[in-house]
């Protein structure tokens, strides 16, 4: 479904993407791992096309991600923000159908907000918390908010940056539960973006190393632990010595 050739990215004289190949399966789930600032939302901004890679090249089905029309590349995609990202202003169900509202992919808004509490109850909260805003709303029923707003125009893509940072063991459980239950019943391809290693081994079909702007490894989850790659090793098990450097 997704395909990096030699991407590469320097903003300035940093250079956060120094040549990255990846293949991303179409329905299967890929969690790109490493330590922050190596490039991660990077790479995951240059495949949506709101940062623009230098050379190298990214495909969505065999498409160049650059060419096309772009709003219709766009409407492939749904993405689960790491703030949630919800808009303060609008009820819970204007932010999940806030694409079904505008737009290529507009529908009536009687249409749209059943589409909205259908959502929200896939992930768990009734139609009690639709015409709630978002500040009314846990942590935790926030992120839900952004799954089903993710969801609501059923993606062939489904990006989640970090999808369960701020969120306690026992809610961050239950989020990744719904995601890869999800993912796995939309037969949508997704790509992940987490420090947690509970939510890769949760959510990964497969996993990849992103360490020094290239990916360092990548395999099946059932591998990620038998491997002897000393930064996945490291990475994995949170030591301080290894070859990755640890700000001191």
């Amino acid at each position: 479904m997704i395909t990096l050739k030699d991407v590469h990215k320097t903003f300035g004289t940093n250079q956060v993407l120094r040549g990255v190949d990846l293949t991303i399966a179409s329905g299967s789930s890929m969690v790109i791992i490493g330590g922050s600032g190596t490039g991660k939302s990077v790479l995951l901004k240059c495949i949506l096309g709101l940062v623009h890679h230098d050379r190298g090249l990214i495909e969505l089905d065999g498409q160049d991600v650059t060419k096309g029309d772009r709003d219709a590349f766009l409407a492939r995609f749904g993405m689960l923000f790491q703030g949630g990202a919800l808009f303060d202003s609008l009820r819970v169900w204007e932010n999940v159908a806030f694409r079904l509202l505008r737009g290529s992919l507009r529908r009536p808004k009687a249409e749209a907000r059943e589409i909205a509490i259908e959502k929200l109850r896939r992930v768990g909260l009734g139609p009690q918390v639709a015409d709630l805003f978002p500040a009314e709303l846990s942590g935790g029923m926030q992120k839900r908010v952004g799954l089903a707003r993710a969801i609501a125009a059923e993606p062939e893509v489904i990006f989640f940056d970090e999808p369960t940072t701020g969120l306690d063991p026992i809610m961050s459980g239950v989020i990744n539960d719904l995601i890869r239950e999800i993912v796995v019943e939309m037969g949508a391809t997704a790509m992940t973006i987490t420090h947690d290693m509970t939510s890769v081994r949760a959510i990964a079909d497969n996993v990849a190393m992103l360490h020094g702007g290239m990916i360092r490894w990548t395999g099946p989850v059932a591998e990620m632990d038998a491997t002897s790659d000393p930064y996945v090793q490291q990475f994995i098990h949170g030591r301080a010595e290894g070859p990755i450097e640890s700000v001191r």
